[in-house]
């Protein structure tokens, strides 16, 4: 899947125009899910010296993205004749519906290839684990 991924508030703490320090978990599911073989895209507001920043910062973390702000690296955008839309399966995104999810249920939706409703469903229907009395 081609997945896009927000930078400022979802893979670092939204510190804006800084950078915050790192999400819990978010490098390490990102280069799974490279691993895996997803072609993830950096999809952010920044630009100039700070896109530059933020990507520096992703190879410094061994976060290598296919392509930055773009469909692919070879894209030429003109942005005086058309929009910028990116076309990606998924966007994992902070500013979601809903909120950003944590990272390890990100993982467990794409790799599992579900949607949020199934996932909650199946969350649902899991058998509850009983709870000892110090765990109320």
């Amino acid at each position: 899947m081609t997945i896009a991924v927000d930078f400022d508030g979802t893979i670092v703490e939204n510190r804006y125009p800084d950078i915050g320090r790192e999400i819990p978990f978010a490098v390490q599911t990102l280069k799974m899910l490279m691993r895996e073989g997803h072609q993830l895209i950096l999809w952010t507001v920044r630009n100039g010296r700070l896109l530059d920043e933020a990507v520096q910062w992703c190879t410094e973390h061994g976060l290598e993205f296919y392509s930055v702000n773009k469909n692919f690296d070879e894209e030429e955008l003109d942005t005086a004749r058309y929009s910028v839309k990116l076309r990606a399966d998924l966007f994992i995104d902070d500013r979601n519906v809903g909120g950003m999810l944590d990272w390890g249920t990100i993982y467990d939706l794409v790799s599992t290839r579900q949607n949020i409703v199934e996932y909650l469903q199946r969350q649902q229907s899991a058998p509850k684990k009983k709870r000892h009395w110090w765990q109320f």
